[in-house]
């Protein structure tokens, strides 16, 4: 058998931001899904400042594909090399580099540079994977431009908040009640829709309809990673309300002595230009950071008492 051709591909952008600046955006992988639209989690499995062993999920052609990669970070040359473990089907190779160059004061050029094999060299699987890759690359050198261009801003546009009941029960049925999300229509009364496909165990795809305050509804596409083994469930929304250019969030079920610690976390990056839009004319970014917090808060809190009340019935019949 002939040795598998090794594809290439390359997709750069000029970034009117410091080299530094953006440098930083690339090597703080965990952040990843909240910058980048199409990872949905990292989970930094080694990490020694230099070099970094990755549990990454994404999605590719409209599927999540999940695989670890090794990366080496070189922050004085502002390169980091990446290369896949165990790559996702119908890859058996796939690696790269990002490569920040300085243009000038307050300017910079980034490269991500790929390299891929697939088995025997099919063209319908080499025509997917340099779609996904094209795909994927442009969204995420827009997406990282977009952000790096107002990173003296950032931190206003960045909001980040959790909120936490305490269960006198145990863990496990809170946990089923946040993974029946199918169910929630039935258990959740601000939840109207909810369509969900869980095609491979563990990874749920769902669309959701939710009543806010004022009696609107807002739809939202998300994608949830399941860990029930660590009483995790972390979520990325591929489609959210106007006001969030980005929101991923985690439901993390705690246990101890005594009963269970259900917080619900959001991190959210602010669509500054629907500020105006959405709250009316004059509102502020300040505005829009406490509109969001109660929206989503009021929501996440009325779920988590309900997988409360769920918890402590069940104890109470058990």
């Amino acid at each position: 058998m002939s040795a598998e051709q090794v594809h290439r591909t390359s997709h750069d952008v000029e970034i009117a931001a410091p080299a530094a600046v953006v440098y930083g955006f690339i090597a703080d992988t965990e952040r990843w899904p909240l910058f980048f639209p199409p990872n949905v989690h990292v989970q930094r499995l080694e990490s020694d400042g230099t070099s970094e062993r990755l549990r990454m999920w994404a999605t590719a052609n409209g599927a999540v594909k999940s695989w670890t990669s090794r990366r080496t970070l070189d922050a004085a040359a502002r390169r980091i090399e990446f290369r896949q473990e165990i790559p996702a089907a119908p890859l058996t190779g796939m690696g790269g580099t990002w490569v920040v160059e300085e243009l000038g004061a307050g300017s910079s050029r980034l490269t991500l540079l790929h390299d891929f094999t697939v088995a025997d060299d099919r063209p319908e699987d080499v025509a997917w994977v340099d779609r996904a890759t094209d795909t994927n690359s442009r969204a995420e050198l827009g997406r990282l431009k977009a952000l790096a261009e107002r990173w003296g801003r950032l931190d206003g546009l960045l909001l980040s908040f959790r909120d936490s009941v305490r269960v006198d029960g145990p863990a496990e049925p809170v946990y089923d009640f946040l993974h029946r999300v199918g169910d929630w229509p039935e258990l959740v009364p601000h939840v109207t829709r909810l369509d969900l496909t869980e095609t491979t165990p563990g990874i749920q795809i769902m669309a959701m309809d939710t009543l806010t305050a004022d009696g609107s509804t807002h739809t939202t596409e998300s994608i949830r990673i399941c860990f029930p083994d660590a009483g995790r469930i972390v979520y990325k929304q591929t489609a959210t309300p106007a006001l969030m250019d980005a929101h991923t969030g985690e439901w993390t079920v705690v246990p101890d002595e005594t009963g269970v610690t259900v917080t619900s976390h959001h991190h959210v990056v602010i669509r500054e230009e629907a500020v105006a839009r959405v709250l009316g004319p004059g509102s502020t970014l300040e505005d829009a950071r406490r509109y969001i917090r109660q929206a989503l808060g009021r929501n996440s809190t009325a779920t988590l008492n309900l997988a409360k009340q769920h918890a402590e019935k069940a104890a109470v019949v058990g």
